[in-house]
């Protein structure tokens, strides 16, 4: 069994808090891998459904995000789950909008959620860090944190959502470094020479002369033939027989 716990705080004035990235990537599995109804467990908000193989629990915390811990500690223990089957996702200042690290332990880095984990689960659970991006002074971290993303966060808080949804298998099967490598490679624009028309294009057909270019069977050149007919072979009215008759003063 595979518990995916994403960390965030309960109700509407929070739902769209930076603090609450866990919440909607959570969310996001949910949705495309049509996991059953949510419902009140653990002091949670659970689901269950499967990913790839694997029976996955989707475990939302409602304890607010200082008392996490407890809330997925009841639901490890009740489903006898062991640390590393365990993956928490949750926000992070220390890296850019969009960037995803993916780690196992490690300390809470300062994150309250992550805290009270460690002090009910121990320090062994796998987590998924999503960059929020950093205010520039530690004093505004936490109005940050639980302020709503701007608008034009959505260019890329979208895509991340979609592609860590669409990859989420891949953690249950324990291939967290295969999953970070396909999220950012879906969230990577087209090289720029490609763009700009740097690089050869397969699509387009090969100029001629090429050692790509379809060849069809050669042709002779015109002038090389003629287009009369050949000549019959030599007979009795043949122009070998005429000529001797000439010669022999034949008449022809």
């Amino acid at each position: 069994m595979f518990l995916l716990v994403g960390l965030g705080n309960p109700g509407p004035d929070y739902a769209h808090n930076r603090h609450n990235i866990g919440f909607m990537a959570v969310d996001a599995i949910h949705r495309h891998h049509r996991f059953g109804p949510w419902k009140s467990r653990f002091s949670a908000a659970v689901a269950e459904g499967v990913l790839g193989d694997v029976r996955t629990i989707l475990v939302k915390p409602m304890t607010y995000m200082n008392e996490s811990g407890r809330a997925v500690g009841d639901a490890a223990r009740f489903h006898k789950v062991e640390l590393g089957d365990i993956l928490v996702i949750h926000d992070e200042i220390d890296l850019p909008p969009a960037k995803v690290r993916m780690k196992t332990g490690g300390g809470s880095g300062g994150h309250n959620g992550i805290r009270s984990l460690v002090a009910h689960l121990g320090d062994g659970f796998r987590r998924m860090r999503l960059g929020v991006g950093h205010p520039g002074s530690k004093a505004e971290v936490h109005g940050h944190v639980l302020r709503d993303f701007a608008k034009a966060d959505a260019v890329w808080l979208a895509p991340l959502l979609d592609a860590i949804a669409d990859n989420a298998p891949l953690l249950a099967e324990g291939k967290d470094a295969t999953f970070a490598n396909r999220v950012h490679l879906a969230l990577t624009p087209a090289e720029p020479d490609a763009l700009a028309g740097g690089k050869k294009d397969a699509t387009k057909p090969a100029k001629a002369g090429s050692s790509t270019e379809a060849r069809s069977p050669e042709k002779p050149e015109a002038g090389l033939l003629s287009s009369r007919p050949p000549d019959k072979p030599d007979g009795p009215d043949g122009p070998l027989a005429r000529g001797l008759k000439v010669l022999f003063g034949r008449k022809a």
